[in-house]
């Protein structure tokens, strides 16, 4: 059975009052500055996962700007399991850019410090550095699922992915991504089915933007993505994913998580 999560990069705007006017990284920014300092992390975290809670959802996927390899201490770390363990949220994956070797090993020892089985994101590294990306991830008991941005076809994940190094690599699908690059998501599904290791839920306004929206209001096709899903027999995490520039996501998302559970009830 599906477990339906709750992806924390949903509130990426949030630390600016929702309205993000520069970009990703000035959520990121803002975001770990709030959370980083040890004060008031408790507080804060405990704040976050109270109000997900109550949206009904029992898992999320962590993103790197909540908890991050940088400056997360060991308090940091036992305060986070306490607030989850306390709310009854798994965290099914990090959700993050691996950008370095030094970072892919931070964000691996703080998985498996907390007991994330899986890194989603994207991950250029495997492009030059495959062979000791796979001995990190491998060392620590970490898997990889590649999230396909920028990559525009499935086959560029594919290539990516190789030979799945022993079940360590695999594709963590973004339905919104290939929305945006004018690739159907359905597809995209079907052609990477025997790889994903989670999936990223997300509907976009339109392609060649990345505008996020409640499903079903874009072009993503979320209903015949699950159709898809279940055609191939596909049971594991469903990440909810939305994203605004500006605005709060909360209602947003609670509507779209009603219409994937219908989809998947029937």
């Amino acid at each position: 059975m599906n477990q339906i999560s709750f992806i924390t990069a949903n509130f990426v705007a949030r630390q600016i009052g929702y309205h993000l006017t520069e970009g990703w990284m000035q959520g990121d920014t803002a975001t770990q500055n709030y959370f980083r300092p040890i004060e008031t992390f408790s507080e804060r975290l405990d704040r976050m996962l109270a109000e997900i809670r109550q949206m009904g959802f029992g898992a999320i996927d962590l993103w790197g700007a909540h908890l991050n390899w940088t400056w997360a201490t060991p308090e940091h770390v036992a305060i986070a399991k306490d607030s989850l363990a306390r709310h009854g949220l798994r965290v099914l994956s990090f959700a993050t850019w691996v950008g370095s070797l030094q970072g892919l090993e931070g964000t691996c020892k703080l998985a498996q410090a907390i007991g994330i089985p899986l890194i989603a994101g994207g991950a250029p590294l495997l492009k030059e550095q495959r062979q000791e990306v796979v001995a990190i991830l491998q060392h620590y008991g970490v898997k990889l699922g590649i999230e396909n941005h920028p990559e525009k076809t499935p086959a560029e994940v594919l290539e990516l992915i190789g030979d799945g190094a022993e079940g360590h690599l695999g594709a963590a699908p973004d339905t919104g991504w290939w929305a945006t690059q004018a690739y159907p998501a359905p597809q995209a599904l079907r052609e990477l089915r025997e790889h994903i290791l989670t999936i990223h839920l997300k509907d976009v306004k339109a392609a060649g933007a990345h505008q996020t929206c409640r499903f079903g209001h874009g072009v993503a096709n979320i209903e015949g993505c699950v159709r898809v899903l279940q055609e191939i027999g596909y049971t594991g995490p469903l990440g909810i994913e939305h994203e605004p520039e500006q605005g709060d996501p909360t209602e947003d998302i609670k509507a779209s998580r009603a219409m994937l559970e219908g989809w998947l009830s029937s």
